[in-house]
C-alpha cells in the first residue's frame, strides 16, 4: 500500500498533482466535480499548515482545450474560498521564485504540465525522475502528493517522476478513488453483483466484462455498445444512419469479439427490448427492438428495458456503472440513466457511478451524492480498476513506500 497525507508532519510545502482537467467555453475551464473534490483534499492540507503548490493538466497540444490554467486558479479559488496564486510557468525562474515564496496556508497554480516539453512523453518513472522538469522544481519542495487518480493510468513526468526523487503521498481523492474502484476485485459479495455498461465506445467495455467475469453475475448493456451487442444478436440496429459514425468502424474492429462474448456470457448479458429515439412531433418515442428496422439515431434504452434494468439493480447487493445507457443530457432521453441511479439510491447496496460524465447525470436530475456508495471522478483510470489492471501513477507510490 501507499504512504498518505495522514503521514505527514505539518508545516511542509508540498507539490501536489491534482486533475482538474475541464471542459472549456470561450477559453475558460467550467467547474466540474473534481474542482470541488481537490478543493476538499487541498482544505485538508492547508488545515495542516502545509503551503500547497500545484500542478495540474489541461487538454493536449492542438486541441481546442488546450489552454492555460489561469481560469483553473480562479474556480478553484471560489471553492477554497481564499486566493489561488497563478503563474504561467511550470519549472522556471518565475515559477520556482514563486515557490520558494509561497508561506504556509497559501496555495500556488503552475502552468499547464502538459505545455512542458518533459510531461507528456510515456516513459519509465525512472526517465522521468531525470527529467529537467523534476530536477529542476524537485529541490524546491519537502514532498509530493499525487492526488490525480484520474489520471493514475498515465505514464507522464508529473504522475510519476517526482515520486522516485521526493517522499511521496497519495492526496484524499488518490485514496477513496484507489479503495473504491478497486474494490469490484478485492472484495467478496455474498448477493448478487451487477454492472450497468453503456457509453459510447466498445472497446472501454469488452476488457471489462472479461476482466470482471468471476465477479459480476449479470451486466445491463444500453448506450452505443448496448447496440452493438443487439446487432450481434440479430437485431437491425447498431449501424450509422443519418451520417452518424459511431457504430460501424467499431463493429469492424470488435464484432468477432462482440459475438463471442455474446455467446459466452449469453446468461449474464441483458440487452434492450425496446430503444427510444425522437418522433416526428419532437417527443420522445419508444420502439420495440424485435422485428425494428433501423432508420433513424436511437438515444436511449425504452421504459420497458430501464424498469427491467432497475429491477436488476434493486435486487443487487453490489452495482458499479460505468457509462450512461442514453444521451441524458436531453431530458428526453435520460430514462434509462436516471431510473438506474434512482434504483441505486434507493437501495441498500455498495455502489460505485464512474466513467466519463456519467457522474453529472446525479447532479442534473435531483438525486443525492450521498445515497451512493461511490461517485468516481475518473474515466480511464476506472475502466482499468475495474479490469484490475495496474495503474502507473499508483504502482510507482506504492514501489516507494515499500
Amino acid at each position: 500500500m501507499f504512504n498518505t497525507v495522514s503521514d505527514l508532519e505539518a508545516g511542509q510545502r508540498l507539490l501536489v498533482r491534482i486533475d482538474v482537467n475541464a471542459p472549456v467555453e470561450d477559453g475558460r475551464a467550467q467547474d466540474t466535480r473534481r474542482f470541488a473534490r481537490h478543493a476538499d483534499s487541498i482544505d485538508r492540507l492547508l488545515a495542516d499548515d502545509h503551503a500547497v503548490v500545484l500542478l495540474a493538466h489541461q487538454g493536449r497540444p492542438g486541441r481546442d482545450s488546450f489552454i492555460s490554467l489561469e481560469s483553473h486558479a480562479d474556480v478553484l479559488a471560489n471553492h477554497l474560498d481564499q486566493v489561488v496564486q497563478f503563474v504561467p510557468d511550470t519549472h522556471g525562474e518565475a515559477a520556482l521564485e514563486a515557490v520558494d515564496a509561497l508561506e504556509a496556508g497559501e496555495v500556488l497554480l503552475l502552468e499547464n504540465v502538459r505545455m512542458c516539453d518533459d510531461e507528456l512523453p510515456e516513459k519509465a518513472p525512472e526517465e522521468h525522475a531525470e527529467s529537467e522538469f523534476v530536477r529542476s522544481l524537485a529541490p524546491h519542495v519537502d514532498a509530493y502528493v499525487n492526488d490525480a487518480y484520474s489520471a493514475a493510468h498515465r505514464a507522464h513526468a508529473s504522475l510519476v517522476g517526482f515520486p522516485l526523487v521526493c517522499p511521496a503521498y497519495a492526496g484524499p481523492v488518490m485514496e477513496a478513488e484507489y479503495t473504491a474502484n478497486s474494490s469490484i476485485q478485492d472484495r467478496e459479495f455474498d448477493g448478487p453483483v451487477t454492472m450497468v455498461l453503456g457509453g459510447t465506445k466498445a472497446e472501454d467495455l469488452i476488457p471489462v466484462i472479461e476482466g470482471v467475469e468471476d465477479t459480476v453475475d449479470r451486466f445491463c448493456l444500453g448506450g452505443i455498445v448496448g447496440e452493438l451487442f443487439l446487432r450481434a444478436a440479430g437485431h437491425d440496429v447498431g449501424h450509422d444512419v443519418d451520417g452518424t459514425a459511431f457504430f460501424d468502424h467499431q463493429w469492424d474492429t470488435h464484432a468477432e469479439t462482440i459475438e463471442t462474448i455474446l455467446e459466452r456470457y449469453a446468461d449474464r448479458l441483458h440487452l434492450a427490448s425496446d430503444l427510444a429515439c425522437e418522433g416526428d412531433d419532437g417527443e420522445r418515442a419508444e420502439v420495440a427492438v424485435e422485428g425494428l428496422e433501423k432508420d433513424t439515431s436511437y438515444l436511449d434504452v425504452g421504459s420497458d428495458s430501464a424498469d427491467r434494468y432497475a429491477d436488476l439493480v434493486r435486487e443487487s447487493e453490489a452495482v458499479f456503472v460505468k457509462g450512461a445507457l442514453g444521451v441524458f443530457e436531453d431530458e428526453r432521453f435520460a430514462t434509462g440513466t436516471v431510473r438506474v441511479l434512482e434504483a441505486i439510491a434507493e437501495t441498500d447496496c455498495f455502489s460505485v457511478v464512474g466513467g466519463g460524465d456519467t457522474s453529472r447525470a446525479i447532479g442534473m436530475y435531483g438525486l443525492d451524492e450521498a445515497d451512493f456508495g461511490h461517485v468516481s471522478i475518473a474515466g480511464g483510470a476506472y475502466v482499468k480498476a475495474l479490469t484490475g489492471d495496474s495503474l502507473v501513477g499508483v504502482d510507482v507510490l506504492e514501489r516507494v513506500a515499500r
